[in-house]
């Protein structure tokens, strides 16, 4: 299994800001089929070095992450993703049955 995990911070941190972002992340559920699972969620502890919204993607292999990136859906999500963050960083890492 492949995990990829992306924290973002918001150019504009409210909360419906990020609960916007929230919700456009879970319209990748079922609509990119090498997703096998997605995880996402707001931070709650505010501290100075908390980014607002994570999500965790898990693929079956490495590859399928760049069909992932490629897709469609993908694409319009991610654009407006690169719309309201000012940063992002990432973390992608094979996980040991």
């Amino acid at each position: 299994m492949f995990r990829h995990i992306v924290l973002y911070r918001l150019k504009n941190r409210t909360e419906e800001d990020k609960t916007a972002l929230k919700n456009k992340f879970l319209t990748l559920r079922g609509n990119v089929p090498k997703v096998r699972a997605l995880e996402v969620g707001t931070d709650v502890l505010f501290s100075k070095r908390s980014y607002d919204v994570a999500l965790i993607l898990s693929f079956d292999k490495k590859e399928d992450l760049a069909e992932y990136k490629a897709h469609p859906f993908h694409v319009g999500v991610s654009d407006y993703v690169h719309s309201v963050i000012e940063a992002s960083v990432s973390c992608d890492f094979e996980v040991d049955a």
